[in-house]
C-alpha cells in the first residue's frame, strides 16, 4: 500500500446507470396495451390476480422456452405498468424476482371482462403488501406445487390441469367448512380427476393440521360430493409422524371412506429429474404398504365434464391454468 499507492480514480464510485422509467398509468396507456398485450400477457396477469404472486422461475418455467426470453418480457410488462416486482430478502443467495399485478394489469384485466377496476376489489397496496405477509413462503409454496403439475402436464402430455382455484377462491366456497390452500382438476383423455391440497412447511403443530379432516369431513356432508385430499409435507419424517395422528383422526369420522386421503414429502421427489408432485410418490392414508404411487394412481376418476370452467362467486372466473401458445401482436411467434 505504501510502496504502490492505489491511484484515486479507483476510489471514485462509479456512476449507478438511470433506472429505465415506468410509464404512467393513463388512459392514452391502457388503449396503447391492447396493441402490446399478447395472450399469454393476458394469461400471466389473470394468474397473478387468482394467485396473487408468482415468481420468475414459475413463470417462465411453463409459459416461456427459456429463462431468459422470459426475463426479457417480464421486464418489459414491469416498464409498462401492468406488473409489479420485489425479491424478499434471503440470509443466502438472493431470492427470485417475484411479481403481482400492477394498476395497468388489472385495468386491461377488468376491461377484458367488461368490468370496471372497482368491481374487481383490486387495490395496489394490497396486491404489493404481499411482500410483508408472514404467509408469503405459503403462498410460493403452494403455487410452486401446482405449477410443477403443470410443467409436468406440458413436458409429458399424458394429462392436463384443467382447472386450478386459489385459497381465495376456496375460502369463498367453503370457507364455513374448510379452507383449502387450493382445488385442481386433472384430466386424462375422457377422465377427469379432482383434489385438495392442503401444503405444510412444518411451522404448524401437527394437531392443528390433523383437526382440518373434521371439515373436509363436514364439506362431504353437505355437498354429498365426496373429494380427495392431498397432505404435502416437506420431509418425510414430519409426514411419517403426520400419517399416524391423521390415522387415528380418519378412523373416527362417521364415514371415512367419504373422505380419501394420500400424503407424499417434498424430499422423496428425484433431484436429477424434473420435480413433479405427480411422481410417484404418493401413499394413501389407508394403505399399509410402503409402496408409493402417482398421483393419478391414487385419484380416483369419473367422466370428464364437457366444460372445464367452474362456477364460483367471484368477479372473474378462474382462468385456464395451462398457458397459451406464444404469440406476438400481429400473429408472429415469439
Amino acid at each position: 500500500m505504501l510502496a504502490a499507492p492505489t491511484p484515486q480514480r479507483h476510489h471514485r464510485t462509479p456512476k449507478s446507470a438511470r433506472p429505465s422509467p415506468r410509464v404512467a398509468n393513463s388512459a392514452a396507456h391502457q388503449a396503447l396495451l391492447s396493441t402490446r398485450l399478447t395472450p399469454r400477457d393476458r394469461w400471466i396477469i389473470s394468474m397473478l390476480w387468482e394467485h396473487r404472486v408468482l415468481t420468475s422461475e414459475q413463470i417462465t418455467s411453463v409459459a416461456f422456452p427459456s429463462y431468459r426470453s422470459g426475463r426479457q418480457r417480464l421486464r418489459e410488462l414491469y416498464l409498462w405498468g401492468v406488473i409489479d416486482r420485489f425479491q424478499p430478502f434471503t440470509p443466502v443467495g438472493s431470492a427470485p424476482m417475484h411479481y403481482v399485478l400492477a394498476p395497468a394489469g388489472a385495468a386491461a384485466l377488468a376491461s377484458q371482462h367488461g368490468l370496471e377496476v372497482k368491481d374487481l376489489g383490486y387495490r395496489h397496496d394490497r396486491a404489493v403488501g404481499i411482500a410483508h405477509s408472514l404467509r408469503l413462503a405459503h403462498t410460493v409454496g403452494v403455487n410452486e406445487w401446482f405449477v410443477g403439475l403443470i410443467g409436468d402436464a406440458l413436458r409429458s402430455g399424458d394429462f392436463a390441469v384443467d382447472t386450478w382455484w386459489s385459497e381465495v377462491r376456496c375460502t369463498r366456497l367453503f370457507g364455513d367448512l374448510t379452507r383449502p390452500d387450493g382445488y385442481g382438476r386433472l384430466g386424462r383423455g375422457a377422465a377427469h380427476a379432482e383434489f385438495f391440497l392442503e401444503f405444510d412447511l412444518g411451522t404448524e403443530p401437527l394437531t392443528k393440521v390433523v383437526a382440518k379432516l373434521v371439515g373436509y369431513n363436514a364439506l362431504v356432508e353437505s355437498t354429498g360430493i365426496s373429494t380427495p385430499l392431498l397432505f404435502w409435507f416437506p420431509t418425510s419424517r414430519r409426514e411419517a409422524n403426520a400419517r399416524k395422528q391423521l390415522l387415528a383422526a380418519w378412523q373416527g369420522l362417521d364415514n371415512p371412506d367419504a373422505v380419501p386421503v394420500s400424503t407424499a414429502a417434498a424430499n422423496l421427489l428425484d433431484p436429477s429429474e424434473e420435480p413433479s408432485p405427480a411422481n410417484a410418490v404418493w401413499l394413501s392414508l389407508d394403505n399399509r404398504s410402503a409402496r408409493r404411487s402417482a398421483l393419478h394412481e391414487v385419484l380416483p376418476t369419473c367422466p370428464r365434464p364437457a366444460s372445464s370452467s367452474s362456477d364460483s362467486p367471484t368477479v372473474l372466473p378462474p382462468p385456464d391454468p395451462m398457458p397459451p401458445a406464444a404469440s406476438r401482436p400481429g400473429g408472429g411467434s415469439r
